[in-house]
């Protein structure tokens, strides 16, 4: 997703800093080119020759008359984007203020000045962050338009985000703005229906590709809501549900109250349900369930909505042919803008081989749910071209 981005690092005094050589591991992992920028109180926590290894590029510690501050985050410069991690409240404050008195915060100025994308990781102790003056600062630069990737408030600090989320949010910076703030609803994983208090019908769904589809919606500019029964992700707002009905009452919910531009329905929802016992079944005794079939999520959204949907269909066959026309009437009797049909043997696999089906086409992808992801993104933002 970083493939060929130039980022600029800017690393602050906070303790946090301990963990700039992870972060910048992390963006060159993702294809990201990297060049370093320290304070002095930042050198005195970690060493400029670790960050040099790193970012395998020389660190700025100091403006001198090459301009590096103007070379790297120059109108001309060589950065795509700054990003400030960690951000201690003095920097976040400074920035506010255009005061340049550290390589940080002078290259901070060159970059807003220049209109290159900046974002910004905090890392400080909650009073710090609470504070109302460092609240002012984040509102005036977040009105400049410099992304926050907000820390994890944990033990009395607002811990610095996962390498993970800052990595999101730099992506989110510098690549198109496809979605323009609209909000796509991404169903992902497997719902359950309760037997009894202990036992369950589910399935085999691990939710990766789902997750994927929301994280690159995110960051090709969406609001994200992601409806499963799993964590909380900082990239989208999490709805927590366990069974077929719970998701398909908060997705009804949300494109009801106008809260949905497109839906991406990537859960492998039940199709059945049973009456569940109040106590505990005893065992060892044969037993017979009465299974309900479960409304389908599509087709209720279908019935109150014209947004654009996109569904997933798997099967067992193996026969391209036969997925195909699986596919194929599902987009038809619901309207979908396209179906991703793929084999259900993938299901928890890290890789996946589908279908990518409309009316009258068949692509063929082959790889990564992580990339698959990117794809359906990919593939839904030309729906509001």
């Amino acid at each position: 997703m970083l493939s060929g981005v130039n980022v600029a690092l800017g690393v602050t005094g906070s303790i946090a800093a301990v963990k700039v050589v992870e972060l910048a591991h992390e963006l060159r992992r993702r294809g990201a080119s990297v060049r370093a920028v320290m304070s002095d109180s930042a050198s005195g926590i970690v060493h400029p020759w670790a960050v040099e290894f790193a970012t395998d590029n020389p660190v700025v510690t100091e403006i001198t008359g090459e301009v590096e501050h103007v070379e790297l985050c120059g109108r001309d410069g060589w950065a795509d984007v700054f990003l400030v991690a960690p951000a201690t409240a003095n920097t976040v404050g400074k920035m506010a203020a255009a005061i340049d008195d550290t390589p940080v915060t002078t290259t901070a100025t060159t970059a807003l000045g220049a209109g290159v994308p900046v974002v910004v990781a905090p890392a400080m102790h909650e009073p710090m962050y609470d504070h109302p003056g460092v609240l002012d600062a984040i509102d005036r630069v977040e009105s400049w338009g410099v992304e926050f990737a907000d820390p994890r408030v944990e033990e009395g600090k607002a811990k610095i985000a996962t390498e993970d989320a800052i990595a999101l949010d730099v992506a989110r910076a510098v690549l198109p703005d496809k979605f323009e703030g609209r909000n796509v609803v991404v169903t992902s994983g497997a719902t359950s229906e309760p037997i009894d208090p202990v036992r369950l019908l589910t399935n085999r769904a691990s939710g990766k590709t789902g997750r994927a589809v929301a994280r690159t919606c995110y960051a090709l500019g969406a609001d994200v809501t992601l409806v499963h029964d799993g964590e909380d992700v900082p990239y989208a707002e999490v709805a927590q549900v366990e069974t077929a009905e719970e998701m398909l009452e908060e997705v009804s919910a949300r494109v009801a109250a106008g809260a949905a531009d497109a839906l991406v329905s990537a859960a492998a929802i039940s199709d059945y349900t049973v009456e569940p016992s109040d106590s505990k079944i005893r065992s060892g005794e044969a037993l017979t369930l009465e299974l309900e079939p479960t409304p389908k999520l599509i087709d209720t959204i279908r019935a109150d909505s014209d947004i654009p949907i996109v569904g997933f269909k798997a099967e067992t066959s193996g026969d391209d042919r036969a997925m195909v026309e699986q596919a194929r009437e599902t987009l038809s009797r619901a309207k979908l803008s396209f179906v991703v049909a793929n084999d259900a043997s993938v299901m928890g696999d890290d890789s996946t081989r589908t279908l990518f089906v409309r009316e009258n086409s068949v692509r063929k992808y082959e790889g990564t749910k992580a990339e698959l992801g990117e794809k359906v993104a990919d593939e839904l933002a030309r729906e509001f071209e």
